[in-house]
């Protein structure tokens, strides 16, 4: 399998190019910016760009995803749960998404947006069981996501009190490979490193730890940070309800 790690700095973020290479197919999981890197990176190893998915409609950045879709003629992926005004392939839990030997399957993981998803990712020829699992702004390394960016953030709490039940299910050794790291506005203690393991999480990361739901409701919703800037706007611009500038 491929597996190439794109690291934003403005915004800071994350996102992934993964599949099979040698005229096989690949993913493009939460592009931002100049799609033209990820367009060169799959065509080094003679990878389609078939599927380009967002894991959840952004808040912080303008997503490059419908824009790459288009120019590469991939699918563009949301979960079902995504009201958005534009055309898109709805994916539901337990989907999973085929490229070669490797296979996505779809864990919707709701909090930090109601139709967040993650994806778990297998090499079949490695293994039948999975390698590790793309957690967007769920479960990052040293902390999760904030919760209040498109509900209220209780709600978006107790959402993401279950959907980390289904992470922490995984086994440990599973390694995750999140939507950001440190400096982005979308989590309060983020690390530096870009990728970390289940196992490790569960040690390690104060609110991944937390074991009663009112525990960690109250610890979500306190200190809040400031909400990205022009946050509903961004996220209704990728909603295809509001055309850019």
């Amino acid at each position: 399998m491929i597996v190439r790690q794109f690291l934003h700095t403005d915004p800071v973020g994350i996102s992934y190019l993964l599949g099979c290479g040698g005229r096989a197919s690949g993913a493009v999981i939460d592009p931002v910016g100049d799609i033209g890197p990820y367009i060169r990176s799959a065509e080094k190893p003679g990878m389609r760009i078939l599927y380009v998915i967002d894991t959840h409609i952004h808040a912080d950045h303008i997503s490059a995803g419908r824009a790459l879709a288009d120019a590469t003629g991939a699918e563009y992926v949301l979960s079902e749960k995504a009201n958005v005004g534009l055309p898109f392939k709805a994916v539901r839990d337990g989907n999973e998404l085929e490229l070669g030997n490797v296979v996505l399957k779809v864990l919707h993981t709701p909090g930090h947006t109601p139709e967040h998803i993650c994806l778990l990712v297998t090499d079949r020829t490695r293994a039948q069981e999975p390698w590790f699992v793309v957690t967007g702004h769920t479960l990052m390394v040293g902390d999760l996501g904030r919760t209040e960016l498109a509900v209220s953030a209780e709600e978006g709490a107790k959402d993401l009190f279950r959907s980390i039940q289904r992470l922490k299910a995984l086994p440990d050794y599973l390694g995750i490979m999140p939507g950001a790291y440190a400096g982005s506005v979308c989590g309060r203690s983020l690390s530096g490193n870009p990728s970390s393991t289940i196992g490790f999480e569960k040690q390690f990361n104060k609110a991944f730890r937390i074991e009663t739901e009112s525990e960690f409701v109250a610890f979500m919703t306190k200190d809040i940070p400031p909400a990205p800037p022009q946050a509903a706007e961004l996220r209704a611009i990728n909603s295809g309800v509001l055309a850019t500038a």
